[in-house]
């Protein structure tokens, strides 16, 4: 039958007609159109990099780019997009890279090699491309030294638009970071620049005669230093720019040598909402070169001085001081002054010979009143942001500058600006740099504001006044006794007042979970989260029992007048725990001992009166069921079997009580996740058996070391069934390795080769299957098996 004749009618039919008519028309509009959505999409993404300062003013002061590198935003290179099978085949690349599920190195390596070779000449592609970046940051993460270099010379000449691109730049900062520690191995380590050299040509093998020609044979170091060449001239711009600030800072701390891994290095460099990129089982926990600071050639100091010369010499004092306040160059202009300060070449203060960012924002004598610095200073106390800077300056600069500030504009006011919000943290960094007569005077006018402290739950001041008091060996009775009478002269109350807890609060937030009746399921229990007045208060306890005398005194009589079932709350609720577990810690060296106070507080946990407590259970029983009591047990263990240079009996007995109480609960804690952790902890099955060898072992802390790891590997449940303990210490030879494996994949303890997990599940499945049992799988909640034998 024939097909009925319809014809389209509408206007999409007819452009649909019109498109298959003409083909070639067809591509011309979509290519036109699509540059169109890319310049539209480039100009909102700068529209969005902006941030307004004072409502919507332009901000004129900032000087546009300069420099033979200097890239508009109409002149930004456009790289291309990757087709739909490579964004498919990289896609796949970063799962399995991800996952890190390899059975061995050298295949990893040879997939590594593979993914860079279909990646060559993509690079720019997929370090731009939002789905791909990620691959471009865990490829960096595993790539070689030589696999580095490459990436360098095919980022090269493109670095200025780089490091300000939404998803490049984070592929720079990782790139930046991981060559760091090449640098220094290229200046110090002869040896390991061989092995680096060897481990290249392994992971080159497949690449054969090409790899050979296209090896970098420049050092890392000449890589940066020409990275910094193209970046030259807009180093103004990039300060403000809200995705290259972040790439300029890692830039910096790197050629400053400074650490890497430190807290307060970190903040610089990234934000807490940053997205973590990593690779699953691969070790990235911190090294001791990344935690200390870093060898670097002398070519980056001088490159650090030229940086902060061509800044200062391309801004104007009005800029400065408009950056100050700026919420994303704050943060670079305090790196640039820090690496000034500390400079000792460099010049600090006013100095009309060398003009200095210092020098720029504080141009007169500020002792002067009325001067600008001094108009300066008092304005940017009180700035949320600005006040960032101060604290960079009066922690870096040299003492004698440091001192005409203080007495400028500190002295006469500490205890106004002490009760500020924003500048008490300006006042902490004063008070970490002054004398032992001046830190006197300080406590002397602050001392009566300690109570409207207090009751603003501002709790810092306090705990850095006693800190220095103790450094600098200045007398803590007066400021102990303000603090006494400003939370209360009540004993009982002053851990919870100091807490910022109710005992209600603190008695719903441990009590047991409800039970489920027959008929209607367990109640949720909504549970109150700690506050940060709460995480404070507890701070300030910790600070004031490290302290001998008066302050530790005043937290020991009251935690000994709480009753054992408030001191059990106080040791389950995670914010307040930490001051049980510093109040069981043995005094320092040469100071008062504190055994006394921990024999009776110790004795009214392990020994407390009938119906003291509202579990059936001993309040032992009831930490070690609990995440947060289990670090009380552990600091159980370390105060009673601590040697004491005193006459008094030692508190090992009390340790011996405490092993002796856990015994008779042995399959309770077999149960728990925390159970389990805690006759680990304790060596229980050694205790059990052989009470002389435990003993030995206890008294040498020798418990939770290393050395035992393969005696205390599995831990036996009550069927026989090995769980093995969580935590990295306990790996064996897998250590840092992923999934614990050994060379060929093969898990091994010792050098001997282990069941692997689904080995000994096969063979345990058959046993209960020949019994005529039902396999029965018990999935352990926020318990993850690692050890080689873990099932």
């Amino acid at each position: 039958m024939p097909k009925e004749n319809k014809h389209a009618r509408g206007r999409r039919d007819t452009l649909k007609r019109k498109r298959e008519e003409n083909p070639d028309r067809e591509e011309d509009h979509d290519n036109d159109s699509q540059d169109l959505k890319k310049r539209r999409s480039s100009q909102i993404e700068d529209e969005a990099s902006f941030t307004g300062l004072d409502n919507d003013k332009p901000l004129s002061s900032f000087p546009a780019a300069t420099g033979t590198n200097a890239i508009e935003v109409a002149d930004r290179p456009y790289y291309g997009l990757l087709e739909d099978e490579e964004q498919e085949y990289f896609r796949r690349a970063d799962e399995l890279l991800e996952l890190n599920d390899f059975p061995s190195d050298e295949e990893r390596s040879l997939f590594l090699a593979n993914v860079y070779r279909e990646a060559k000449g993509k690079e720019l592609k997929i370090a731009c491309s939002q789905s791909c970046s990620r691959l471009m940051e865990r490829l960096i993460l595993l790539s070689t030294p030589q696999q580095k270099k490459k990436l360098f010379s095919q980022f090269a000449g493109n670095f200025p638009h780089l490091v300000s691109h939404r998803f490049a730049s984070h592929c720079c900062e990782t790139l930046f970071i991981q060559s760091a520690s090449i640098v220094t191995e290229e200046l110090t380590g002869e040896e390991k620049k061989e092995e680096e050299k060897v481990a290249d040509e392994k992971a080159d093998a497949e690449d054969g005669e090409e790899g050979r020609e296209d090896e970098i044979t420049e050092s890392m170091e000449s890589l940066f230093l020409a990275t910094l060449d193209e970046l030259e001239g807009q180093l103004s711009s990039l300060l403000t720019d809200r995705f290259a600030s972040h790439t300029l800072r890692v830039l910096l701390i790197i050629l400053s040598g400074r650490p890497l891994e430190k807290s307060s290095t970190k903040s610089l460099l990234q934000s807490k909402k940053k997205e973590k990129v990593g690779i699953n089982g691969l070790d990235t926990a911190p090294t001791e070169f990344s935690l200390n600071k870093r060898t670097v050639p002398e070519s980056f100091l001088w490159a650090i001085e030229k940086i902060i010369s061509d800044t200062i010499a391309s801004m104007d004092r009005a800029f400065i001081q408009v950056l100050v306040g700026h919420p994303t160059g704050n943060p670079c202009l305090q790196l640039l002054l820090e690496l000034e300060l500390t400079n000792p070449t460099s010049k600090k203060g006013g100095n009309s010979e060398q003009k200095t960012l210092i020098s720029t924002l504080l141009p007169d004598d500020i002792t002067v009143e009325g001067s600008q610095s001094a108009i300066f200073v008092n304005g940017i106390v009180y700035d949320q942001i600005g006040s960032r800077v101060l604290e960079t300056i009066m922690t870096h600069s040299p003492g004698k500058f440091f001192k005409q500030i203080y007495r400028a504009i500190f002295k006469d006011r500490i205890a106004g600006l002490a009760r500020n919000e924003i500048a008490s943290y300006v006042v902490i960094r004063v008070l970490n740099r002054l004398s032992k007569e001046d830190l006197e005077e300080a406590i002397t006018e602050i001392s009566p504001q300690i109570e409207g402290l207090v009751g603003r739950q501002r709790t810092n001041i306090i705990k850095v006044l006693l800190e220095r008091c103790q450094v600098r060996r200045a007398s803590t009775e007066a400021l102990t006794k303000s603090i006494a009478d400003a939370y209360g002269s009540d004993k009982n109350e002053l851990i919870l007042k100091m807490a910022d807890i109710s005992l209600e609060t603190l008695t719903l937030a441990t009590a047991p979970p409800p039970t489920a009746d027959d008929d209607k399921p367990a109640p949720v229990a909504v549970l109150p989260k700690p506050s940060p007045s709460q995480l404070h208060g507890s701070l300030l306890a910790q600070a004031m029992l490290k302290i001998p005398g008066p302050p530790a005194q005043l937290i020991q009589s009251s935690l000994l007048a709480l009753p054992t079932s408030t001191i059990l709350a106080l040791s389950l609720y995670p914010t307040t725990t930490h001051i049980i577990q510093a109040s069981l810690l043995p005094s320092p060296p040469n100071t008062p001992s504190n055994l006394l106070f921990r024999r009776k507080l110790i004795n009214s946990i392990i020994s407390p009166p009938a119906g003291a407590t509202s579990t059936p259970q001993p309040p032992i029983i009831t930490l070690s069921l609990s995440s947060a009591g289990t670090h009380i047990l552990d600091s159980l263990l370390h105060t009673t079997t601590t040697p004491t240079s005193t006459s008094s009996a030692s508190l090992f007995s009390l340790c011996e009580r405490i092993a002796m109480s856990l015994m008779p609960y042995e399959p309770l804690l077999r149960d728990s996740w925390t159970g389990r952790i805690v006759w680990r902890n304790w060596s229980m099955d050694l205790f059990k058996r052989r009470r002389a060898d435990w003993v030995k072992r206890v008294k040498s802390g020798d418990t939770q070391g290393k050395s035992n790891i393969q005696s205390q590997m599995v831990l036996k449940s009550q069927d026989g069934n090995a769980n093995a303990v969580v935590g990295k210490e306990i790996l064996g030879d897998g250590i840092g390795k992923p999934h614990g494996k050994g060379k060929g994949g093969e898990k091994e303890i010792g050098g001997e080769r282990q069941k692997s997990a689904i080995e000994l599940a096969r063979e345990k499945f058959a046993a209960q299957k020949l019994a005529g049992g039902k396999l029965k799988a018990m999935s352990l909640k926020g318990f993850k098996a690692t050890g080689a034998n873990a099932i």
